[in-house]
């Protein structure tokens, strides 16, 4: 992780839509990795983008350590269905939903997904499987 945030602060050109493509398991169209980028037509518009990276803890002395925790706090507070939908081929979340299972209470006894072929981004390797499991849920927990 501490690679990805230097990148994010030092790279010239933070192209927002192959930065998309490139945590997909699939090779999203030209349109598509455009449209990814076309909220960001310069540097200007990118502050979020970059500083998104810098917002993950890597070490508890990290800045963003304290928040982070704070935010566990809650959800470790959280009894309404939680669901957990993570890919199979992510390689930068993989196994981070061991902890959501274990640790939010309305998590316990649901039925959780690991989506086959997908990639950090599920919306864009799998889009369709990811909506019914969605939908699906609602219409479980409602």
């Amino acid at each position: 992780m501490p690679a990805w945030q230097e990148f994010s602060q030092a790279t010239p050109e933070f192209k927002v839509g192959r930065i998309v493509s490139g945590g997909c398991v699939r090779d999203l169209e030209p349109g598509e990795v455009a449209a990814y980028g076309a909220p960001f037509p310069d540097d200007s518009y990118k502050a979020g983008a970059r500083i998104f990276p810098t917002l993950v803890p890597t070490s508890l002395d990290d800045p963003e350590s304290v928040p982070n925790q704070e935010a566990w706090k809650v959800l470790e507070a959280f009894e309404r269905p939680f669901l957990c939908a993570f890919s199979d081929q992510d390689k930068i979340t993989a196994g981070n939903d061991a902890p959501f299972r274990a640790k939010v209470p309305g998590a316990a006894g649901l039925e959780h997904r690991t989506m086959v072929g997908g990639g950090h981004f599920l919306q864009e390797d799998v889009g369709p499987e990811l909506a019914t499991v969605i939908v699906d849920f609602i219409a479980a927990t409602a």
